[in-house]
Formats: C-alpha cells, sequence, structure tokens
C-alpha cells in the first residue's frame, strides 16, 4: 500500500504518518530527511546532494529520485508514505517510473483538508514544556495549574519562532502553490481522498483507516 501525504505544515501529516508506520509497518518517505540522513552517511547520492548543497544550488529531481529509489530498495514491504515529494507533475511522472520499475503502485493521495484560520489559531498557540517537552496550547489544553507542567513540575515553557501567523500563512500559500499542480493529474487517475484535517487526531486516523482498508 504506497500512499501520498498531503497537508500543509500543522495538519498533523507527521503525527499520522508516524501511526503508520507504527500501527502498519509503512515507511515515511520524507525526502527532506532521507536527504539528511544521505549526507550525514556519506552515501554516493548523499555526497551529490552534499556538493550541490555546498554549492548554495537545489537539489535536482534526479538526486531526490535517487534517494528514494534507494529507500525502497531497503524494504518496504508494508508500504511507503511520500511525504514533500511530488510536488509537480515531473516529480509525479518520476515517482510513478520509481514505483512501476519495482512493481508497485500508488494506491491513494490522502489530503488533509484543513480551515486556514483555525489553523492559525492552532499553531500559534502551540507551547512546551523547556524541560521534558510535554505540549500544551493557549487556548484547548493549558497546564492545570498555571506556570506548571503537567508532566514534569517545570516552571518553564518554550514557543518555536515560527509559530507566528505570518509565517503560518505563508507556509499555507506556499502549500497550495506546490500541491496546486499535481492535485489534478491523481484527480484524474481518481487516487484523491480527502480528510477533515480539523478533526481530532483520533478521528482523523480512522478516516485514514477507513481509505486504507477499502
Amino acid at each position: 500500500m504506497d500512499i501520498i501525504l498531503l497537508g500543509p505544515p500543522g495538519a498533523g501529516k507527521g503525527t499520522q504518518a508516524k501511526r503508520l508506520e507504527q500501527n502498519r509497518g509503512m515507511v515515511q518517505m520524507s525526502t527532506g530527511d532521507m536527504l539528511r540522513e544521505a549526507v550525514a552517511n556519506g552515501t554516493p547520492t548523499g555526497l551529490k546532494a552534499k556538493a550541490v548543497m555546498e554549492a548554495g544550488e537545489l537539489v535536482s529531481d534526479a538526486i531526490v529520485s535517487a534517494l528514494i529509489g534507494e529507500r525502497l530498495d531497503r524494504g518496504c514491504a508494508h508500504g511507503a508514505i511520500f511525504d514533500g515529494f511530488p510536488r509537480t507533475k515531473h516529480q509525479a511522472e518520476a515517482l510513478e517510473i520509481l514505483l512501476d520499475e519495482r512493481g508497485r503502485k500508488l494506491n491513494h493521495v490522502i489530503e488533509l483538508v484543513v480551515d486556514e484560520e483555525m489553523l492559525v489559531e492552532r499553531i500559534t498557540g502551540r507551547f512546551t514544556c523547556a524541560n521534558c517537552g510535554a505540549g500544551y496550547h493557549d487556548k484547548f489544553h493549558r497546564p492545570k495549574v498555571d506556570g506548571t507542567c503537567d508532566v514534569c513540575g517545570h516552571h518553564e515553557f518554550k514557543r518555536r519562532p515560527d509559530d507566528n501567523e505570518q509565517t503560518v500563512r505563508t507556509r499555507m500559500a506556499e502549500y497550495r502553490a506546490k500541491t496546486a499542480p499535481i492535485l489534478p493529474i491523481y484527480e484524474e487517475k481518481g487516487l484523491v481522498r480527502r480528510v477533515d484535517g480539523m478533526a481530532s487526531v483520533d478521528e482523523v486516523a480512522a478516516a485514514i483507516d477507513a481509505i486504507l482498508d477499502s
């Protein structure tokens, strides 16, 4: 079962991908993570990517495709979750070739649909315990005792510097621009399924499971 998981930052893509990895044995193909891993491990593709990045250039589609091919070849018996790739028609065609060469096919393209205003509120209100990392929210999940972590009792909290309204809206615009070209391709093939990304984590998980089990 190979799928593409779409959704802007903050939609819960990472949470759902981890759950699919744990419960179904699928492998998350996050191109950013794979690129960093390949560079750190000094693989042939990683060395090519490192040279390109050190020159201040963008990593080519060919290098990204090679990374994905290498990861597929290392074993994804229970399926792959593609995250961040493809983003263009050319990349969509490259992914189809990669899968076809290995006797695989794309089963579903699942988009976590979000409300921009609600997503801004969700992201800008979140903060974590500086000691243990427990997560909280200004509106939806405050500590039981104000200023004290429920988990470890620590009194210092922190917020991610990019969890601000302008950054969130910029990310949303980038997401729409990047996904707009590929959605029609997969809609024509009848592969696109949409899930309410603003529902609870468990409800989103149940909706994804229903799609995968259909």
